[in-house]
């Protein structure tokens, strides 16, 4: 029998779920605005989404976001780029929980359907 530390056993879980389940833990709050109109707290952040840095060096830059990866759970946020030595730019990564969508991207019907549910649920 292995013992290990709750926290443990949950990072584990965490980091070694399949990437269907990772991509649920994608998520990231709403502005204000957003909450009130669908009535939840926090979405699965997906391509085109416009969300804003909260934290860290880039705090309060504001873009799209290019690429979701899943696997690691960063955002790739237009016009977030770093030079590199060679002078090549490369995106800078930034962790879901660490940026707040502030416009949705609302071309997925299923999307659509998913948030108008939140909001009936609130009525």
């Amino acid at each position: 029998m292995i013992c290990m530390k709750r926290s443990l056993a949950r990072l584990k879980q965490i980091y070694s779920a399949p990437l269907h389940v990772r991509s649920k833990q994608v998520c990231s709050t709403l502005s204000e605005e957003l909450r009130r109109q669908y009535g939840r707290r926090s979405v699965r952040v997906r391509k085109g989404d416009t969300v804003r840095v909260l934290r860290g060096e880039y705090k309060g830059v504001e873009g799209k976001v290019q690429r979701v990866h899943v696997k690691d759970g960063r955002l790739e946020i237009e016009g977030l780029q770093r030079e590199k030595v060679r002078g090549d730019k490369v995106p800078v990564l930034v962790h879901a929980s660490k940026v707040m969508v502030i416009a949705l991207d609302m071309e997925d019907k299923m999307r659509e359907a998913i948030l108008r549910r939140g909001k009936d649920k609130q009525s």
